[in-house]
């Protein structure tokens, strides 16, 4: 990791309707970095995220990616920035219509117009990297949930982007499959030195994959820090925030807790 910051977002507002779902955010991930962006549904966190890659456009404050302020670029300018992206969605976002390998190439294809052995040798490359080998000519209906998951994150790095964006990466998985998903975001950070954006309500996976954690709440950052000084710390969002993971478990008992232990054990 490094000082430089590669995204920084500056007191980010955004509404529909009545609901308030940013309310003055500010945050910076740092080259190399892994920044989990963590809280409860509804407090945020997939709004902000949508920003940070351009999909929504904020109604005050800014966004500034490797010294850019995408809120203020032409649509043909933020299509430019967000090759700088890889965004590994919720539900994986795989085309059923489509092979593993179509759909691993699929930004190749459409951003370099790529064909022919070049963008298959890509594709075996990044699958490689994500533990997968020998699927390409599968569907998407032919994989488990993990394996879907490894699936977009290999189509979220054909690209060899500079920020990874991760969206809940391990909802809907059980405890094991969660775990090699945890395994892999971090190896990925390393083999590929990115800095990277994890939005998760899964304190464990912020603990195992953070190098700093910023929680969320009502649409503000009510904590930022190290992921040691997450599970230490006594503000009240955080200990709220834990003590509704544990049911039955009273909040001002965890003060000791650290990420190299389950937090919730």
């Amino acid at each position: 990791m490094s000082n430089q910051v590669v995204v920084e977002v500056r007191d980010l507002w955004k509404s529909f309707g009545d609901n308030h779902a940013l309310r003055g955010v500010d945050l910076k991930l740092h080259d190399g970095e892994t920044l989990v962006v963590l809280g409860p549904s509804g407090c945020g966190k997939s709004v902000l995220l949508k920003h940070i890659i351009g999909l929504l456009t904020p109604d005050r404050g800014s966004i500034i990616v490797e010294g850019r302020d995408i809120t203020s670029m032409s649509r043909a300018e933020l299509n430019a920035a967000r090759q700088k992206f890889g965004m590994v969605f919720q539900g994986a976002a795989l085309f059923d219509s489509m092979t593993i390998g179509e759909n691993v190439g699929l930004p190749l294809r459409e951003h370099k117009n790529m064909q022919g052995e070049e963008l298959t040798r890509i594709v075996e490359e990044k699958l490689s990297l994500v533990g997968l080998t020998g699927i390409m000519e599968l569907r998407p209906s032919e994989l488990s949930g993990g394996m879907k998951k490894r699936v977009a994150l290999a189509r979220a790095i054909a690209l060899d982007p500079d920020i990874i964006l991760y969206d809940e990466p391990t909802t809907g998985l059980d405890p094991v499959m969660a775990e090699q998903i945890n395994e892999l975001i971090r190896n990925t950070q390393r083999k590929l030195n990115a800095s990277s954006i994890v939005v998760t309500h899964d304190l464990h996976s912020a603990c195992f994959t953070g190098d700093m954690v910023a929680l969320m709440s009502e649409g503000k950052i009510a904590f930022y820090g190290t992921t040691d000084e997450l599970t230490t710390t006594d503000n009240r969002a955080v200990r709220n925030f834990i003590a509704r993971g544990r049911p039955g478990r009273d909040s001002g008992n965890d003060s000791g807790m650290s990420c190299g232990t389950d937090p919730f054990a």
